[in-house]
């Protein structure tokens, strides 16, 4: 089990177990923070009472061990590892109350001697991924499925549940895996396991990002903008300088958008010589932003390094993604991820991102959607007349007029977008509005045979009905979902695949409250999404460096199925093959693919859904 996450901690490796108690630790370690023996796991507190096997950073370990040395709580340290901190903490004050105390990105189980209880935890918002289930009577978890399908015990039965879930919405959503019987720990949450089969684990929440936007909402913000805008530089100045502590090299993941640039100014201002900043540039030049990247890079003087690859590089990335997501993913964007994590990777071994920016200063266009000011009875001429021109000539059409128009109507893949909004058109309520945005395949049980999964966002949406705007609720909706189950999946897996820490600023806990304590106005001003934000970057890097089109982190799928891809698209959407595995309904598989490879429709996006399952169950 250990053997195959190596990838994840190529350093050092250990396994700790207990006959008796009939436990097995095992880790396998990137070393970060004490590169000495001192930092080996599985590691036992000083009293020998807990044994750890811990993913992740504390990064304000170094005050914990100062409240504890204050405290007369302290052992005598035998290195500087986070890892021996936390222990610690769970001799001093228990592991519930420690976890409270951290600032972090963490997942760990840890083993008491005394209770005879096994612990797991996951950091509040879902960083690193921890899965676990029982399997024909042993208890197993580990960071990846990887190393629990190593063992004998493991069953191995598809999830159709799951497999519909991942249909939807490209990806597997918490607390599901593709498997049945195993989960993910949802995050902020700790589960106590017993030596009992029959006794049920229920995660248990330390954390919630409900409360914090309620209490935020309850107690908004109430300064000015020049004093929420220095609130803002403080917390996320500490935030920054906290993350990069290690006894590795650091750099960051710079694309010139604002978030990323942000993170990398404050990292600047900050550093007594060039940060090492990576972007990844392609030849295409409708998917390329490494010339955005270079002029910021420019401007803060980082040491910058980037790398223009061509669509054969890219899509050699594809043969690998069953493996390194090991579970299907469809997010395209992990290929770009990879490339830039595995740049990076050759120069430093912790890299900063701006992950997070999005979700929770109002980032992405459906916070500012005007679907639900367009009148009920021009959504359906509306939606005609999109869906009568194909997205190639709406292609064309915004390239004639483009150097006519305000940079807040220019949009990459403007023919894409117009038939994505002819299809939310018909949408009765701004949940099911969110919900289509989200969506690959709008009715996936019906298309996954055996399929019946019924989706938590309608179910949230009421939840968060004391919520002040459809705004916010999108914004906790994707902070809870989105963000943990697409983007730090994809991040986290990029990046550890070739041994390569990412962190990610944002998501510091004390920046998260503050963002939900901001007036909405504070976020999305006059139509501006990320206000704030821009506000504070333009302080480092001037304003005509970053005002331009969001282009997202996208490569051209849809062109490549029509090309280079086809044979191997073809052949994995073989209707006899497809009716032979039992998984899908073909017919409107079928029909997306022939429409799509006519160019009548774009539809890279429920078909690369397909392919990535059809990619990972093949391997």
């Amino acid at each position: 089990m250990a053997f195959v996450l190596r990838h994840r901690g190529p350093d050092d490796h250990g396994i700790w177990f207990d006959n008796d108690a009939r436990i097995g630790l095992a880790h396998t370690r990137l070393s970060i923070l004490d590169l000495s023996t001192a930092g080996h796991q599985p590691m036992p507190s000083a009293s020998g009472r807990f044994i750890i096997s811990f993913n992740g950073e504390i990064y304000n370990h170094l005050e914990m061990r100062t409240r504890l040395q204050e405290a007369s709580s302290a052992p005598n340290w035998r290195g500087h590892s986070d890892t021996e901190t936390l222990l610690a903490g769970f001799e001093a004050w228990g592991i519930e109350a420690t976890v409270q105390k951290t600032t972090g990105m963490f997942a760990f189980a840890v083993w008491d001697k005394h209770t005879r209880t096994l612990t797991l935890a996951r950091d509040r918002i879902g960083e690193k991924p921890l899965y676990y289930g029982w399997q024909n009577g042993a208890f197993l978890f580990a960071s990846e499925l990887e190393a629990i399908k190593c063992h004998p015990s493991f069953c191995g039965d598809i999830n159709r549940n799951a497999l519909a879930a991942y249909m939807q919405f490209g990806n597997v959503p918490a607390p599901q895996s593709i498997y049945t019987g195993i989960s993910k720990l949802t995050q902020g949450t700790l589960l106590t396991v017993t030596l009992d089969p029959a006794k049920e684990c229920i995660p248990v929440p330390y954390w919630s990002l409900l409360d914090v936007a309620r209490k935020g909402q309850q107690a908004p913000f109430e300064g000015s903008d020049s004093e929420a805008l220095a609130q803002l530089n403080s917390t996320l100045s500490a935030a920054v300088l906290s993350q990069q502590i290690a006894d590795v090299p650091v750099g960051a993941f710079l694309s010139g958008g604002i978030d990323s640039s942000l993170i990398v100014a404050l990292m600047q201002s900050q550093a007594n010589k060039p940060v090492r900043t990576f972007t990844i540039g392609f030849e295409n030049a409708q998917y390329n932003e490494a010339n955005y990247a270079r002029a910021v890079a420019n401007h803060l003087g980082t040491q910058h390094t980037e790398l223009i690859v061509n669509a054969a590089q890219a899509q050699e990335v594809i043969v690998g993604l069953p493996t390194l997501y090991d579970e299907p993913f469809a997010d395209s964007s992990a290929i770009p991820t990879f490339l830039v994590s595995k740049l990076a990777h050759s120069y430093v071994k912790v890299s900063l991102s701006g992950d997070g920016g999005d979700e929770l200063f109002g980032g992405y266009n459906r916070y500012s959607n005007k679907v639900e000011k367009i009148p009920r009875f021009l959504r359906g001429p509306l939606a005609l007349i999109l869906n009568s021109v194909s997205p190639n000539t709406w292609d064309l059409a915004a390239s004639l007029a483009s150097p006519l128009l305000p940079n807040s109507l220019k949009f990459t893949s403007p023919g894409d977008r117009a038939h994505k909004l002819a299809s939310v058109l018909h949408c009765d309520s701004p949940s099911q509005l969110y919900e289509r945005l989200l969506s690959q395949w709008t009715e996936a049980n019906a298309i996954v045979f055996g399929g019946d999964y019924k989706s938590s966002i309608q179910f949230l949406w009421q939840e968060l009905s004391d919520f002040k705007s459809n705004e916010l609720k999108m914004m906790a909706c994707d902070t809870l979902g989105y963000l943990p189950n697409d983007i730090l999946h994809k991040v986290d897996r990029a990046a550890m695949g070739v041994s390569l820490e990412t962190r990610v600023p944002f998501l510091d806990h004390r920046i998260i409250e503050f963002a939900w304590r901001l007036p909405q106005h504070m976020k999305i001003r006059n139509g501006q999404r990320k206000w704030l934000l821009r506000e504070l970057l333009y302080k480092y890097v001037p304003r005509n460096l970053i005002e331009r089109p969001k282009t997202g982190f996208g490569i051209p799928i849809g062109d490549w199925l029509r090309g280079p891809l086809r044979d191997w698209a073809e052949d994995l959407l073989c209707e006899s093959r497809l009716r032979q595995e039992g998984f899908f309904d073909p017919t409107p598989i079928r029909k997306k693919w022939s429409e799509h490879l006519s160019g009548k429709r774009n539809w890279q996006e429920p078909l690369w859904t397909v392919l990535m399952f059809q990619a990972w169950a093949n391997q």
